[in-house]
């Protein structure tokens, strides 16, 4: 029966039943459409075809049997979102991992089970204990001192999805889990495309907080400072910043964070931010380079401060594709139709040619 996967990807494609019905040329009502959803009749092959060519689906994705779920997603920083926007992302998102999971079953042995990361330093029962969490999982996952190069990419190669998709400006974005009958559970972060690489790169390590650490007795709020300090600390190690900076500066030059901004690829403020809590700079001192930066604009969702960085696209569903098209796993058609581009597209990238 066709009615969850029909209507997730209505969902994902943000239509409503009256939508959908004009979009395949009033074939069928929209009562009809609704009930195809609710698996109460099945559409003539005419009918499924054309709503597969509408929502920009397969008709075989519409007939699969395959049945995930998505779990524990929330809208934490974005509490005016709709029920209808958040059904929105989750279908976007299911959809997305579902096509992802497609291609890491063509290809044996490319998928990576997510273990989790279970050990007594990631419990955190204070907000300060964040930041011994961060040093913690950064030596479990030895990944030593230096910044970390790509986080999506390093998500991944550890068994997250990382999905990013558009979102409301307020929303940086969240984490969840996919639910597979009979196979592991699948960790998923959200991130919001349209945010610049510094934003998501400090969004992908806040939301790593929440699918590693546990908060034993802390309040919603003290858990979203807590997974702050937590991402602060695992993109801009405490011992690293003390070897570039010392251990106690009376100020410290905006040109000098610009710089230091190369190194760990995060926003100004995270680095002022950074310093203030680890004793490096004074409170007062902090409030001041705060006071500059604001007066520059360099500290809201617009901010114009220099070295920006591109945004961090997870690249590994790509990979995967162009792969599984080359060994001849599918044909350009199926993995035009997994990345959601055209064939003409596809061909571009198996030659090596940008967008």
């Amino acid at each position: 029966m066709i009615g969850e996967r029909l209507k997730r990807a209505r969902e994902a494609a943000g239509l409503s039943l009256r939508d959908l019905e004009a979009a395949i040329g009033e074939l069928v009502s929209p009562q009809a459409i609704g009930k195809y959803e609710r698996d109460e009749m099945m559409p003539s092959s005419t009918v499924l075809l054309e709503l597969a060519r509408a929502l920009k689906v397969s008709p075989e994705y519409l007939l699969s049997s395959r049945h995930i779920e998505l779990a524990g997603i929330d809208f934490r920083k974005a509490p005016q979102a709709s029920v209808k926007e958040e059904r929105a992302v989750e279908s976007v998102v299911l959809d997305q991992v579902e096509r992802y999971l497609s291609l890491e079953e063509l290809l044996p042995g490319t998928d990576v089970a997510w273990s989790g990361v279970d050990h007594k330093d990631l419990e955190v029962d204070a907000i300060a204990s964040a930041e011994r969490a961060a040093d913690r999982l950064r030596e479990l996952w030895s990944l030593g001192l230096d910044p970390i190069p790509n986080m999506a990419e390093l998500l991944e190669d550890k068994g997250v999805k990382v999905i990013a998709i558009e979102l409301p400006e307020k929303v940086s974005g969240s984490k969840a889990h996919v639910v597979r009958p009979n196979h592991g559970d699948v960790p998923v972060i959200v991130v919001n495309a349209s945010h610049n690489g510094e934003r998501q790169r400090f969004t992908l390590a806040h939301e790593l907080a929440h699918l590693v650490l546990r908060f034993p007795g802390l309040s919603e709020a003290e858990e979203e400072k807590a997974a702050d300090r937590f991402a602060g600390a695992f993109l801009m190690a405490a011992d690293m910043m003390r070897r570039l900076l010392g251990p106690h500066r009376t100020t410290i030059s905006l040109g000098e964070l610009v710089e230091l901004k190369r190194v760990f690829k995060v926003s100004v403020s995270a680095l002022v931010m950074r310093c203030s809590q680890l004793g490096v700079l004074t409170k007062a001192a902090a409030g001041r380079l705060w006071a500059q930066i604001s007066k520059r604009g360099w500290n809201g969702p617009k901010s114009t401060e220099p070295l920006g960085f591109p945004a961090e696209a997870p690249q590994r569903m790509e990979r995967l594709c162009l792969r599984a098209v080359a060994e001849g796993a599918i044909s350009e058609a199926k993995g035009a139709e997994l990345l959601r581009i055209n064939v003409r597209r596809l061909d571009q990238m198996l030659m090596g040619q940008a967008a």
